[in-house]
């Protein structure tokens, strides 16, 4: 089961046509399939094809093997995709998908996924994201639509007014708050680099953080919390002790916050923890204070 909130950007849509968006690779045939079968509806009852979706509605999808395999097709499974305007374009990126072409990565990445799931929509514009995230660090990622939309997003990032929060679980015990200084090779510099953190939850030998990268250096907060003593779990890189089952560091984006381009507005996208790094957080004993949802534009879990 799909739960799908209807966005602002959906909102106004007939909902065949939302759908559509949403689900890209889909045949329209097989869409009417779904609406005969009454495998969309809110609450109990079924919608029609010509039903016309408002902001906030939230709706039930069956899923389907069918629907399962459109969906991957699309580059981007629907409910992956966290919050759209006219501008913008904000997904979820798994923990081991780069962001960008690399080795190993020539195929699939975030970057072709995206590309993907605009040209099936037969789009007038060009995608590129504004941002990054590492290979191991789940998260949304803000993707701007056309060349000028993505240069304006790129300014605000560089006058700090794209910010992104993160949640990571270390070895140590670590204050309740504080600051992480330590300069950061970035090329072939070393530049200043600030991480902001909060201790959200203590468990034996292991913390909940909440973390603020007032900048964004390579591997920043990685690098500062293995030289303050407490590395990430799972980041064997930087000496993180082995969880079973944990390939990669437990490291998260969970929340990202950036200006709309065509108001005083902010928009806020909540990204809830991977199913895997959730099960981690209770097996540690470790609890968060309050609930990742707070999004309009995302209710989803991975």
């Amino acid at each position: 089961m799909w739960q799908w909130l209807i966005s602002d950007f959906e909102g106004g849509h007939l909902l065949a046509d939302a759908l559509a968006l949403r689900l890209p690779a889909a045949p329209t045939a097989f869409l009417h399939q779904l609406f005969r079968k009454g495998r969309i509806r809110c609450g109990d009852q079924p919608l029609a094809a010509d039903c016309r979706v408002t902001s906030g509605m939230l709706l039930n999808v069956r899923s389907s093997t069918r629907l399962a395999e459109l969906a991957g097709l699309g580059g981007i499974p629907p409910e992956e995709l966290l919050f759209e305007d006219q501008h913008a374009l904000v997904v979820y990126k798994p923990a081991g998908l780069a962001v960008h072409r690399a080795v190993g990565h020539e195929d699939d990445n975030l970057v072709a996924r995206v590309t993907r799931f605009v040209a099936l929509r037969h789009t007038p514009y060009r995608v590129a994201p504004v941002h990054r995230l590492d290979i191991g660090t789940s998260g949304p990622v803000l993707f701007g639509k056309g060349h000028r939309a993505t240069g304006q997003y790129g300014r605000l990032l560089m006058a700090g007014r794209i910010s992104k929060k993160y949640l990571a679980v270390v070895a140590g015990r670590v204050p309740e708050q504080g600051e992480l200084t330590t300069p950061i090779p970035d090329g072939e510099l070393v530049k200043p680099a600030l991480t902001r953190y909060r201790r959200l939850s203590a468990a034996g030998r292991f913390c909940l953080l909440e973390l603020d990268l007032v900048t964004g250096r390579p591997h920043q907060a990685r690098r500062q919390l293995a030289e303050a003593g407490w590395p990430i779990v799972g980041d064997r890189r930087y000496g993180g002790p082995v969880w079973p089952g944990l390939d990669h560091p437990f490291l998260h984006s969970h929340r990202l916050r950036f200006p709309a381009l065509d108001t005083a507005a902010f928009h806020e996208v909540a990204c809830p923890l991977p199913a895997p790094l959730a099960g981690i957080l209770a097996g540690a004993g470790l609890i968060l204070p309050w609930p990742l949802a707070g999004s309009e534009e995302n209710t989803a879990a991975y």
